[in-house]
């Protein structure tokens, strides 16, 4: 059952005046599969990395809010994605991880697909020495295709091939970042790793968003890069976190550092920044290395974090660098972790009938605010679609 679209309205409007989303929207199971249609298939959702298909032919199957999908890296380095079933009788046609020379064969009774998705082969379907029949045209059999983009080795797909241009939905971040567009090399095996939240994926959102806690979850960093030290990042619409004027770089035992990306402007020295790009992914970039961490929602209560890093180097070229990587990746994984009590606390306090959405600091939570804005207009937008087709 949909939530009454006048719950949504104390949403809408100034911070200081706001509430949160109801707790429907955390407990609802109804209400987690009108965000899957009206959020994440409606938009352009984080689903992988490239690092997860490095070479040419690696396919990874996934499942992406209950839709099957299959990552492929074609022979020429693209990154494609597609609905991972079987255009004869919808069968499931990868169901781990693999390197394929060829074809993507179906287990079942064997339709062949290249890595671009055409169907190229269809084994008996005339007769039992019969290959081809002339109701069955290839060319429009292929597999379907998922619209997707990958930007900063982050891997979109908009399920619903509804929303606007990659580019023009992340063209302000990409604005922003624009000094980042360089090659990202991915720090190798410690620099990916995931958490399993017992919460909502749109806690793990909001709790991103905001410097207000880190004095008391983040202590150690708030002792290197204090509450003080941060500013508000406010995109309405678009994306919102948080920045930092401090930034000191991790050093080896021996003094060493990352190398930096080229041709950064100075500000860059001592700065880093935070952004969560609506509706799922999780970006960090500072002079010498970068971070994303896509949410994968799993159900009303479970979610699933995927971190991965990146420098602007190959391990392959600072092998003298090898266990900084992997301090970096550690110092990374504590702090992600110290936030799971709390987005785990909010989701059981959801659990209380009274809780009224809360109230927001105007000067501390407007980022966390911009994001619930966000999600409140998409679903009333789609609310009154459903209502006037009706």
């Amino acid at each position: 059952m949909s939530i009454p679209l006048s719950n949504l309205d104390s949403v809408l409007t100034s911070t200081d005046k706001a509430k949160g989303l109801p707790n429907e929207h955390y407990v609802s199971n109804a209400v987690f599969d009108e965000e899957k249609k009206a959020i994440l298939f409606d938009n352009w959702s984080a689903i992988a990395t490239g690092s997860n298909i490095p070479n040419p032919g690696d396919i990874k199957p996934l499942n992406f809010v209950g839709m099957p999908l299959i990552l492929v890296r074609n022979s020429s380095g693209d990154i494609n994605v597609f609905q991972n079933t079987c255009r004869h009788r919808g069968m499931i046609l990868i169901d781990k991880p693999t390197n394929i020379k060829g074809v993507i064969s179906c287990p079942y009774h064997s339709w062949c697909y290249n890595l671009d998705g055409d169907l190229c082969a269809t084994p008996m379907v005339g007769g039992t020495d019969i290959n081809t029949h002339e109701s069955i045209k290839n060319e429009e059999l292929g597999l379907f295709k998922i619209r997707s983009a990958v930007w900063q080795d982050v891997i979109f797909v908009n399920i619903s091939n509804s929303a606007k241009e990659f580019t023009d939905y992340a063209s302000k971040a990409i604005e922003r970042w624009s000094e980042f567009e360089k090659p990202l090399h991915h720090g190798g095996e410690s620099s990916s790793f995931k958490l399993n939240l017992d919460t909502n994926w749109k806690l793990a959102v909001e709790n991103y968003c905001e410097s207000y806690h880190l004095p008391w979850v983040h202590p150690e960093l708030n002792v290197t890069s204090s509450i003080e030290d941060h500013y508000h990042i406010e995109e309405m619409g678009h994306f919102s976190g948080q920045g930092s004027h401090v930034y000191n770089q991790m050093k080896s035992d021996d003094g060493n550092v990352f190398p930096d990306f080229e041709n950064l402007s100075d500000e860059w020295d001592t700065k880093s920044e935070y952004i969560a790009l609506y509706p799922n992914v999780l970006l960090g970039v500072h002079r010498d290395h970068f971070f994303s961490i896509i949410i994968e929602p799993i159900s009303t209560n479970k979610t699933i974090e995927h971190v991965s890093l990146y420098y602007a180097k190959d391990p392959s070229e600072m092998l003298e660098l090898k266990k900084l990587i992997d301090s970096n990746a550690s110092f990374w994984k504590t702090v992600f972790s110290e936030d799971i009590g709390v987005v785990e606390g909010m989701q059981r306090g959801r659990s209380g009938l009274m809780f009224d959405g809360g109230k927001f600091s105007p000067v501390m939570d407007s980022a966390t605010h911009c994001f619930h804005q966000w999600v409140a207009k998409f679903l009333k937008d789609f609310r009154e679609k459903q209502k006037a087709n009706l």
